[in-house]
């Protein structure tokens, strides 16, 4: 099937992987919408039609986290598409992971009405068996493959 970009919508999403050193990663429980089950997701989502990815991305984290941070590398990329769901028609998620630094803040979800009801840091060990977003273990397989790198 050939889609021209014009017979689209694009949704630009970045998000931010946040591990600390007692190997427990960053979380935002995002709540379904009502249109899905809930599950964990990294901090990050939609980029407003005015800014760039990476002052979406600070933007988002905080408030998803309550955290400041400083972009850092692109760790991954990946997209799906689908049918949209408020609309008719395809839609094609683009979604942007960065590495990140916390520069300041606390944890707390700042958003209110939104589509995250709270964030916690979630030991790796036990993610295996948390509902998760895809794009949780996309950004984990990059951080593996960087890991794995001479």
């Amino acid at each position: 099937m050939t889609v021209e970009f014009t017979d689209y919508h694009t949704r630009l999403a970045a998000y931010a992987l946040l591990v600390d050193e007692q190997e427990r990663v960053l979380l935002a429980w995002w709540n379904g919408e009502g249109h899905s089950d809930p599950q964990w997701s990294l901090p990050g989502g939609g980029i407003d039609f005015d800014e760039s990815v990476r002052d979406g991305l600070v933007r988002e984290v905080f408030e998803e986290t309550g955290y400041h941070v400083e972009p850092g590398a692109l760790l991954a990329e990946h997209f799906s598409t689908g049918r949209g769901r408020t609309f008719e028609g395809w839609f094609r998620s683009q979604r942007f992971v960065f590495e990140a630094t916390i520069t300041g803040g606390e944890l707390g979800t700042t958003e209110v009405g939104g589509s995250t009801d709270r964030a916690s840091w979630v030991p790796l060990a036990q993610l295996a068996d948390e509902p998760r977003t895809e794009v949780v273990d996309v950004a984990l397989a990059a951080r593996r493959a960087q890991e794995a790198r001479p």
